[in-house]
């Protein structure tokens, strides 16, 4: 999210968290501070950077979360916390029953994971994994489901189950422009599923 109307018409549907890309690289990437942050939780989404660039965002746009989308070692999340004192999540992609025993490096570490896509790209490929693959997520630090998630996989995912599943995180299906959401898709997928809950 980056557009201060946009910003305030889904802060409406309830999300949440929303977040905000700081990451150069990316078509979404956040180079100004929006006129408008949400009251919701704030998500900055980081890949590699330096603590001294996640001080200066999370200061800027406000943060309650960081999440990390690199190679960054758990020794990193140690000064980034220390640095922050916010909490971190970490996103793992996911093809085959391998990728999963990536959550074992960080599981001293963070405080979240984030099950997306494995992809040639860093994030947004719009693609699905199978996610019967974390049955074979064993840990106890809970996580959020990604990758490809649109409005017609809402029945799917209330008849989806994991012990450690706390939310989904929802994206490219629901733009209709690099960080501009669809108000109205995403205000329908957010009351179908709490409707639910």
């Amino acid at each position: 999210m980056r557009a201060p109307k946009n910003i305030r018409a889904i802060e409406k549907a309830g999300p949440d968290m929303m977040g905000f890309i700081c990451w150069e690289n990316s078509c979404r990437y956040v180079d100004e501070v929006p006129t408008y942050l949400p009251q919701c939780i704030r998500v900055g989404v980081f890949v590699n950077p330096s603590s001294e660039y996640v001080v200066r965002k999370t200061n800027e746009l406000q943060l309650n979360y960081i999440q990390l989308h690199g190679k960054e070692d758990p020794q990193f999340f140690i000064k980034v916390k220390n640095e922050t004192g916010l909490p971190i999540i970490k996103a793992i992609s996911v093809n085959t029953i391998d990728d999963i025993e990536t959550w074992t490096q960080y599981e001293s570490v963070a405080d979240m994971f984030l099950f997306d896509t494995k992809c040639k790209s860093i994030g947004g490929s719009g693609e699905q994994f199978n996610w019967d693959i974390l049955n074979h997520y064993q840990g106890n630090i809970p996580f959020l489901l990604a990758g490809g998630i649109g409005l017609e996989d809402v029945d799917r995912l209330l008849a989806w189950h994991h012990p450690m599943w706390i939310g989904i995180d929802i994206n490219s299906r629901f733009e209709e422009a690099p960080a501009m959401k669809n108000v109205e898709a995403i205000t329908q997928f957010i009351k179908q599923i709490r409707s639910h809950e």
